[in-house]
């Protein structure tokens, strides 16, 4: 689903971005699934368009920073490696089921990346594999950020934590990208019937204390993107109907501005980085 949004933001005449392997990894089935959506559900494919940017962004300036390894944890259909301009020093190690991998290595057998890539088969729920990966990884770089692009909210509160604290503990991994909801963003993805279409693959992790939660795993925020603000940023404001745009407008004359911040910050990805380095 996510690489078919990410083709057809492709094939528009200024997009966002350009993702010219989307399209063949999405295939017919993630039209389909677009496709079958409710209508209500528009605002995932919006997000899936505003996310792309801000992690590109986030990712540039942390190899800018000195980052010379990207671990992905659930890495999915994303083509990083392939369509961004990367250092081609930088090592990029994606994570994912063995099915996943599989498919993505028949579509893009023909293509070479702009970094140094490898795939390593691993569910993420598997501890022991996950630690094994890790380690791995660790020894042998020496700046490491860590990218969970929509992987955090499918997991329950015991396995992120876990994988919190795995991370913190290597003193190599300097930041970590994850997803920020707020308690009103989830309400919405039940409201507008995404809960519904997506049940088989239903939010598990809905912390009531949000920042709390990762800073008692040892993280603290270096930096938050929010779609709501970086949407005005990119001239991409959220596609909701015309009836929705003009009560919001309305109602956004009478807000408070603190109101209407909270409005333009209820999701987004945050950058972590070790407590300890953050001087707390």
């Amino acid at each position: 689903m996510a690489a078919a949004y990410r083709a057809i933001e492709s094939e528009k005449q200024k997009p966002l971005f350009f993702d010219p392997l989307a399209d063949n990894l999405a295939g017919n089935r993630g039209r389909v699934i677009i496709a079958s959506l409710p209508p209500k559900a528009m605002m995932g494919g919006w997000t899936v368009l505003i996310r792309t940017c801000v992690i590109d962004k986030l990712i540039l300036h942390a190899i800018a920073q000195g980052v010379d390894t990207i671990i992905n944890l659930g890495a999915g259909l994303d083509t990083r490696p392939y369509r961004m301009t990367l250092p081609e020093t930088l090592r990029w190690f994606e994570a994912d089921f063995p099915h996943i991998f599989d498919w993505k290595n028949i579509r893009l057998a023909d293509e070479v990346p702009n970094c140094q890539l490898k795939r390593i088969a691993l569910d993420l729920t598997d501890t022991n594999a996950r630690l094994k990966f890790l380690d791995e990884v660790g020894v042998s770089s020496k700046k490491i950020l860590v990218l969970t692009e929509a992987v955090t909210p499918y997991l329950s509160e015991d396995v992120v934590a876990a994988i919190g604290l795995e991370l913190r503990s290597r003193s190599v991994i300097k930041y970590w990208i994850v997803d920020y909801f707020s308690p009103s963003a989830y309400e919405y993805r039940r409201r507008s019937g995404m809960s519904q279409a997506m049940k088989h693959s239903p939010f598990l992790f809905e912390p009531k204390d949000y920042f709390g939660f990762f800073a008692d795993c040892g993280w603290v925020p270096k930096e938050i993107k929010f779609f709501g603000e970086e949407a005005e940023h990119l001239g991409r404001p959220a596609p909701f109907p015309w009836l929705a745009r003009l009560i919001t407008a309305m109602l956004s004359l009478v807000m408070s501005p603190e109101k209407r911040k909270a409005a333009k910050q209820y999701a987004g990805f945050v950058l972590f980085e070790p407590r300890s380095e953050h001087g707390k």
